[in-house]
């Protein structure tokens, strides 16, 4: 059975300000304003983080391309929204959006693994955030259907489908160019 996520209604709006004084270990995200606090994420959810973010470091740190991070970690894109996005790329020309406390802006690529309690807020809400902040690529993985979409912002600051499998088969990163991400590799 899913575990909804639930909104904490103390507040009406909520602020960057307002999360930094929440004095307790939950996940929470704060989107327009509203917090939302995250359900525990399931040994499967985890399995799938655990490969992908292997595969993505790998290719990076033998590049010497950036930073590659995975939740828990704060994505804080403006006042009212702070993001926990299960895995973030951060190219090194741009480093300096890695604060103290949060990464202080759009990662240049970021995953989201999809679970029953968030599937529409992945699929739509944070991707239209996503987009709006300029996070360069997305990738949305779908566990249950074993299927990755990568979807990347086009010269018009849209999102468009670059590459996807289902099943089986390979994904390619345009932000991270040359790696491709073998589906069985993620899946097991």
């Amino acid at each position: 059975m899913a575990v909804a996520v639930k909104e904490r209604p103390k507040k009406e709006v909520w602020t960057y300000e307002d999360y930094l004084r929440l004095a307790d270990d939950r996940r929470y995200e704060l989107i327009n304003g509203r917090l939302y606090e995250m359900p525990a994420p399931t040994p499967w959810h985890q399995d799938i983080s655990r490969n992908l973010e292997f595969l993505m470091w790998n290719f990076v740190r033998d590049k010497k391309l950036g930073k590659v991070y995975d939740a828990p970690i704060d994505v804080v894109l403006g006042d009212r929204y702070v993001l926990q996005p299960d895995i973030i790329f951060i190219s090194k020309e741009r480093l300096g959006i890695i604060g103290e406390k949060a990464i202080m802006g759009p990662p240049d690529l970021v995953v989201e693994i999809i679970s029953p309690a968030t599937v529409r807020r992945d699929t739509v809400v944070k991707k239209e955030i996503y987009e709006r902040f300029g996070v360069r690529e997305y990738w949305i993985v779908y566990s249950d259907e074993r299927a990755i979409e990568v979807w990347v912002l086009s010269d018009e600051g849209k999102y468009e489908l670059f590459s996807v499998a289902e099943g089986e088969g390979k994904v390619k990163s345009k932000v991270l160019e040359g790696l491709e991400v073998d589906l069985k590799e993620v899946f097991k």
